[in-house]
């Protein structure tokens, strides 16, 4: 059964659910040498992460791109708009409003929030879909 953790910046915390997700995939990249599918609908904020990947901080460098752009198997991060490629299972991170139709094949899905209120209401939403069920949910507070 997949494992979800949402992750809920705090108030007064500098950047963004965007910037959180950098942190996220740095640390999971660099610490477990997992996978990890970025799912980001949302075209505009696929390119501005892809751009901030390359650039959220000088002293590190993570192998990324957006799907259909780069090489799948050469690439251990990777965005995508709609879940692909289907062969991706260790870790989701979710950019999306909505519950990924595909979250279930991954053994880790993270959830990134902010304190935008269509951000945290839908983040709620998933949070209470999850609980319903029967996912095992972590919450914390960064």
């Amino acid at each position: 059964m997949t494992r979800i953790d949402f992750y809920m910046l705090k108030r007064g915390t500098r950047g963004d659910r965007l910037t959180y997700s950098c942190r996220l995939a740095e640390h999971i990249h660099t610490n477990h040498k997992l996978r990890i599918l970025i799912h980001c609908p949302n075209p505009r904020e696929a390119r501005d992460l892809d751009r901030l990947l390359w650039t959220y901080r000088d002293e590190s460098f993570l192998p990324h791109g957006l799907v259909g752009e780069t090489d799948p198997e050469l690439t251990p991060i990777l965005i995508s708009g709609d879940g692909q490629p289907e062969d991706e299972h260790q870790v989701l991170i979710n950019l999306g409003t909505e519950v990924p139709t595909f979250f279930e094949r991954f053994e880790r899905l993270c959830e990134p929030l902010d304190l935008r209120p269509d951000i945290r209401d839908a983040g709620r939403k998933r949070y209470i879909y999850y609980r319903d069920n029967g996912y095992p949910l972590k919450y914390h507070e960064v």
